[in-house]
Formats: structure tokens, sequence, C-alpha cells
């Protein structure tokens, strides 16, 4: 089972693979432990949010940094509807939860399913692998854009009122 990472067991595992906890990379797991429940950042977003507190780090180490932490099962890797990776902390299982995503605004809706994970669970178990994520993305379009006339009639930067007023993603959990 994964747990949640400190920056004492992050800076552990990185000296068992012959890697330095750099000031970076603690700056970087610091962000997404503190990352409000609902919230997704793109490499492009953590660079804004460093460069806006100050901090100097390049987008290519935030690149690196966050591959690496996805690869380790710190950051869940998601594919969102904007057509670039976002990251979030990855809790363990059976904390996993998917995402419903508006194709047309982006609007995105978070719920848990614990069918999805047990499946995910049970399948890398019979496999003999170690679960680190389990997600599910369900591509959708908001019901403003149909009634917009989807796709035909809605231009390719529209956002639906409900996508513009909200700051974070919905969560749902419907078990």
């Amino acid at each position: 089972m994964m747990v949640l990472y400190t920056a004492t067991s992050f800076k552990s595992e990185l000296n068992n693979k012959g890697w330095r906890l750099t000031p970076q990379r603690e700056t970087i797991l610091h962000v997404f432990q503190n990352l409000p429940k609902g919230n997704h950042l793109s490499a492009e977003d953590l660079y804004d949010l460093l460069k806006g507190r100050g901090e100097t780090i390049s987008l290519s180490t935030i690149y690196r940094t966050l591959k690496l932490m996805a690869r380790m099962g710190i950051l869940r890797e998601l594919e969102l509807a904007e057509g670039h990776k976002h990251y979030e902390i990855n809790q363990p299982y059976p904390h996993h939860h998917h995402h419903l995503v508006c194709v047309q605004c982006n609007k995105t809706i978070e719920f848990q399913n614990e069918s999805i994970s047990k499946i995910g669970l049970k399948q890398a178990e019979k496999s003999g692998l170690h679960l680190l994520d389990c997600q599910l993305t369900v591509h959708t379009v908001c019901h403003e854009a149909l009634r917009m006339g989807w796709p035909s009639l809605v231009s390719s930067n529209w956002s639906c009122s409900q996508a513009i007023a909200e700051t974070s993603g919905e969560y749902l959990n419907p078990d």
C-alpha cells in the first residue's frame, strides 16, 4: 500500500535510488501537499505559481521533477481535455478518484467509485503487481455546450458559465 509522502520519506526513497532531495524537489512536493482538493496543476501552472512566489525554478526542472514524482507514484499524471498533462498528489488506495471532463469547456468533476478502484487493485494483484494509481477519465460534453449546438456551432475557445464560475473542481461520491 502506498503512503503519502513527507519530505523525509521522499528523501529516503530518492537516496535509495542514488538521487538527492533538492530544494526544488522539496518545494514542488510542498506545493502539491498543500494544493486544495480538486485542483490540478500543469507544469506551466506550477511554474507560474512558483514564479509568483519569487521562486527561481526553471520550467525544464519542473517538467523533470513532475515526471520523476509521477513515476515514483507520488503524483498522479492526468490527461484532461486541455491537451496537456496535469498533476495532483496521489492518494493511497482506496482513496483514488476519477474525472469527468467536458471536452468543450474543460470543466472537470472528480468522483469516487470503489468498484473501479477495486477492479484496478484486483487486476494488479492478480498479475503480481503493486498498484500505484487507478484512474478513469470520462470525456463528456456539458449540457450548455450541447444547447449551444456543440460541436459545429460552438467556437473552440468558448467556455460554459459553470466552468468560468468555478475556481476548483467539483467532487462527487456516487457510492
